[in-house]
């Protein structure tokens, strides 16, 4: 009973065999091409009718590489593998060949559990006059979405119940706004992802000190996000004083996270949950923030530069760099400080 109410609350995979995928993805076929895949799983896990895959690639510390004997025990009718580790497959599994099955998972899990394409406008959906859609058919707007005027809809948006689009936003080709997101004094990109909450373009933290009272600053700027960003459920990005907050192509941010306004975040950064960048920070490309993350107001983060989970950062931090602890500090010698605490501490004991 169990499994069979599990089954009924896992999502809904696409069924396809194992030579359409070795077509569609350019994959190396051995094996039967009409084995079908009705799903994908780890490979611990697999069942028969499933696809997993088995890989020593080390792209990240994240990943795990996992005993060769996961491989030779798996119980997955379709497997994607490394050349090398071909041999060590099961009898009768069909073998879907690269060099990268980490890379050609991620592609096949979006064709298999590919969410099917909305369109349409709800008639209970709030639309002012003057909101401009570029190709209106190809749009979703759920029920109680409002969208305000002068807002701009590209092509192939999704737009689901209870967003808000403010005025003179636009939302580029192919985003999706999930539930309940507020968007305003913003220009979205191509393929982004609003997820459920996230507040994007409401004013800045931003107050100066006059005559003994805190005085708020008019904030007049934008947020202005690239394309293929993410931004997490209940995530805040606040529009600029004066300047634009920006965000980079291809940057995934997490829920919970804190964006000040006229921060600048380049392209391809990871900020894990919780992250909080005061106003005026500057991220490079291809930062790495680690969750809970606290960065002071205008402290530049170099290109490539990763930050571990709950370090506060009050110093500039150089491209290509390391850094842990509170106050941050270069992760080798954070690490040496450590090392010697824990050596006072055996001590005493």
């Amino acid at each position: 009973m169990l499994n069979a109410i599990k089954s009924l609350m896992a999502p809904a995979a696409t069924k396809t065999t194992a030579g359409k995928l070795a077509e569609q993805f350019g994959l190396e076929l051995r094996g039967n091409p009409n084995t079908v895949v009705s799903g994908v799983a780890p490979i611990a896990d697999a069942r028969a009718g499933q696809l997993a895959f088995y890989s020593t690639e080390q792209n990240s510390t994240a990943f795990k590489i996992l005993p060769i004997d996961v491989l030779r025990n798996t119980r997955a009718s379709v497997i994607l593998v490394q050349p090398e580790h071909a041999s060590d497959a099961p009898a009768g599994a069909t073998l879907l060949i690269t060099p990268s099955p980490r890379g050609n998972i991620v592609k096949i899990l979006g064709e298999i559990y590919k969410t099917p394409v909305k369109h349409g406008i709800s008639r209970r959906a709030t639309i002012a006059s003057g909101v401009f859609f570029r190709n209106r058919r190809s749009v979703y707007v759920a029920q109680n979405a409002i969208i305000e005027s002068g807002a701009v809809i590209e092509p192939d948006v999704q737009i689901h119940s209870g967003a808000y689009i403010g005025r003179n936003v636009t939302i580029g080709r192919g985003t999706i706004v999930h539930h309940n997101a507020h968007i305003e004094n913003a220009t979205i990109g191509a393929d982004c992802i609003i997820h459920t909450g996230a507040v994007i373009g409401k004013d800045g933290f931003g107050y100066t000190r006059q005559d003994g009272h805190n005085v708020f600053i008019p904030h007049v700027g934008r947020v202005v996000i690239g394309n293929r960003v993410s931004v997490g459920a209940n995530t805040c990005i606040d529009r600029g004083a004066m300047a634009d907050t920006t965000i980079g192509d291809g940057t995934k941010i997490d829920n919970l996270c804190q964006i000040a306004h006229n921060v600048t975040i380049g392209q391809e950064c990871f900020l894990a949950g919780g992250v909080g960048l005061a106003g005026g920070v500057v991220i490079g490309d291809r930062a790495l923030l680690g969750g809970h993350v606290g960065i002071a107001n205008g402290v530049h983060i170099g290109h490539d530069a990763e930050v571990g989970a709950q370090s506060g950062v009050f110093r500039d931090v150089p491209d290509g760099a390391r850094h842990l602890g509170y106050p941050s500090e270069q992760a080798f010698s954070f690490m040496r400080k450590q090392a010697w605490l824990n050596k006072q501490i055996n001590k005493k004991d």
